[in-house]
């Protein structure tokens, strides 16, 4: 898979204003001249292999930090944005984007949002419900979708959460013990909390009384989400201060949204300190990114496995960069997360040629899938099928697909590649990001047509579909 050329201006720069060097010191300790750093840093010419290794060695960075992440994930939502026919007479091409994206990302994300608002009002509109009228409600962002793209646009790594949970799993001996008895214990002698697993009201998972300084568990919980639950206790009475501050930066428009975000940190932190970071890093490696082994060695459920693997975005020490999505059987993505240059549809369902989707035929069992999307960029797929609920015969059950992967040229770190034809191109099944932006032109499994194409109709010619895109 050929590298495309890097522009990282935005970058580069506030590398050398951070190190409080001129333009003509920067240029003098990475050996280049000074119109050519300010070319780079305007984004007129892209960065050399040479000055990537420069600016690695001189101001000891890692250049994973230097691509993809951010950028990739901002330039795939403007991307699918400006897809929309209200933009159709502003086509903008790929080298555009990237330059809005780098060295605008204030303004890439407030088309973005706008985009998001018009969306929601044309929804509202088109619906007639009862709620017409009322604009302020149809035109922002739902709090769910703002603390999704909190997460989304913070690379899924909350690095000061991260931190302290790994910290404090290395002081109570997390990996040492069984965690049930670590977190147990933790939790009595530092917050005088008692664990009581006789609950009142079954259809309640946990809760907590302050006053009494009891956490009830379901009894019937199994052993990862047991387990987790006392760690997101723990969360709620180790991490406040930290959580606040974030909280604090992250300016939300309302305080539900505030809310919605703790939950999610407090997650977070609940997902790292039974999985710290260091320790499940270096096993995922030993074992080859194995999903079932991980989740002995760890007591943990595939989906906290799978969850914690797209976390793994330290800098200085990042991870395989995967995807990962669950999905339920509507075709809804329900978590989503890209480290990889895959980036999901923040609207629509997800291709229905991705192994994903297959993965509920099987329970199971691990379904591969060698994937191409429409730029070329190729994929290692993995999914598999896991039930939540069913405590007793009555007791209604979700079923989810757990996707994750990783782009072909990391294939050889999951042992889900062995003996795929990895090297044949004819291998690999042809797929795309959803329907509606989606540029392929003979796809049968296609469900609507793309944005911004010319479609043909032939009334006394049939093919896959009832048109031709032209």
């Amino acid at each position: 898979m050929a590298a495309g050329k890097l522009y990282i201006g935005r970058r580069v720069r506030e590398l050398r204003i951070s190190n409080d060097a001129t333009q003509v010191q920067f240029a003098e300790r990475l050996g280049i001249s000074v119109s050519y750093l300010n070319q780079i840093e305007s984004n007129q010419r892209p960065v050399s292999a040479a000055v990537l290794l420069a600016l690695a060695d001189k101001f000891k960075i890692d250049l994973s930090d230097l691509s993809g992440g951010e950028n990739d994930r901002l330039l795939s939502a403007l991307a699918e944005a400006l897809t929309d026919p209200l933009f159709s007479a502003y086509g903008a091409n790929l080298q555009e984007l990237k330059l809005v994206a780098q060295n605008a990302p204030g303004i890439a994300h407030a088309l973005i949002a706008a985009h998001q608002a018009y969306r929601h009002n044309s929804e509202r509109l088109a619906s007639i419900d009862d709620t017409l009228g009322r604009v302020t409600a149809a035109v922002e962002q739902t709090p769910y979708e703002e603390v999704r793209d909190y997460f989304h646009f913070m690379d899924n790594y909350i690095h000061e959460i991260d931190m302290m949970a790994e910290k404090l799993a290395a002081e109570i001996g997390i990996g040492e013990q069984d965690s049930y008895t670590v977190l147990s214990s933790h939790l009595e002698n530092a917050f005088k909390v008692h664990i009581s697993r006789t609950a009142d009201n079954e259809d309640l998972i946990r809760s907590f009384d302050e006053a009494r300084r009891v956490l009830t568990l379901s009894p019937y919980l199994t052993q990862p989400t047991r387990d987790f639950q006392i760690a997101l206790q723990i969360a709620q009475l180790a991490a406040g201060p930290g959580i606040d501050r974030l909280l604090a930066a992250a300016n939300f428009r309302t305080g539900q949204a505030t809310e919605i975000c703790r939950i999610g940190l407090h997650n977070y932190f609940a997902g790292a300190l039974i999985l710290p970071y260091r320790r499940f890093k270096q096993a995922a490696r030993e074992v080859r990114h194995d999903l079932d082994l991980l989740s002995v060695k760890f007591g943990a459920s595939l989906e906290q496995v799978c969850h914690r693997l797209s976390t793994l975005q330290r800098p200085g020490d990042k991870g395989i960069p995967i995807f990962f999505a669950r999905i339920d059987r509507a075709g809804n993505i329900t978590k989503r997360h890209s480290a990889a240059k895959l980036q999901f549809a923040r609207f629509g369902a997800a291709c229905p040629l991705w192994n994903a989707h297959r993965a509920f035929e099987a329970p199971g069992q691990i379904i591969r899938q060698l994937a191409e999307t429409p730029d070329g960029a190729q994929y290692l797929c993995v999914a598999t099928q896991i039930t939540k609920g069913g405590h007793g015969f009555q007791a209604p059950r979700q079923h989810y697909a757990l996707a994750l992967g990783c782009e072909i040229s990391y294939a050889d770190h999951f042992v889900y590649a062995d003996n795929m034809e990895i090297r044949n191109r004819a291998a690999f099944d042809p797929i795309g990001i959803s329907c509606r932006i989606c540029e392929r032109t003979d796809c049968a499994a296609r469900a609507v047509p793309p944005y911004k194409s010319q479609l043909v109709i032939e009334h006394h010619k049939r093919g896959r579909l009832p048109y031709r895109i032209g």
